[in-house]
């Protein structure tokens, strides 16, 4: 099995990102929208490709977000590989996921992002909120 990376299809930001990979970076993984994969068989959940971009290699665990990023770059020539093994490092790697989900959570602002970009919202079951009573303000003598 070829190495996958995975991403939003439905977000234009990430599809300019994934043509980016496919035009500059020379992988062996297939780039591929998670829309069109068969995340079953590549071991990721529909909630985990919604929220990052997904690594799956043959024998090991998906990688997401910024640790996927950083094994497709090392699965490249030696001009991406280096930036691929800073990724790996970990204070560089702790440093990325804040700023990949302030990205991931923004995407919908990035060059080529639409509204279709924003990530879905999960929200627990709402119970109704009655709304604040209207209260009257109080009438206010002038100063003198």
């Amino acid at each position: 099995m070829r190495p996958t990376f995975v991403f939003d299809g439905d977000c234009a930001f990430c599809t300019l990102c994934a043509n980016f990979v496919n035009r500059w970076i020379p992988t062996p993984a297939e780039v591929v929208p998670w829309q069109r994969a068969d995340l079953a068989e590549l071991g990721v959940s529909k909630q985990a490709a919604q929220q990052a971009v997904q690594w799956v290699a043959e024998g090991r665990e998906p990688l997401a977000g910024p640790e996927a990023v950083g094994a497709l770059l090392r699965s490249s020539n030696l001009f991406w590989k280096p930036f691929g093994w800073v990724l790996a490092l970990p204070p560089v790697r702790a440093a990325a996921w804040p700023l990949y989900r302030l990205i991931a959570r923004n995407r919908h602002h990035m060059p080529g992002g639409t509204a279709a970009c924003a990530l879905p919202v999960d929200h627990p079951a709402a119970t109704p909120v009655a709304p604040a009573p209207v209260r009257k303000l109080a009438k206010v003598s002038a100063i003198r």
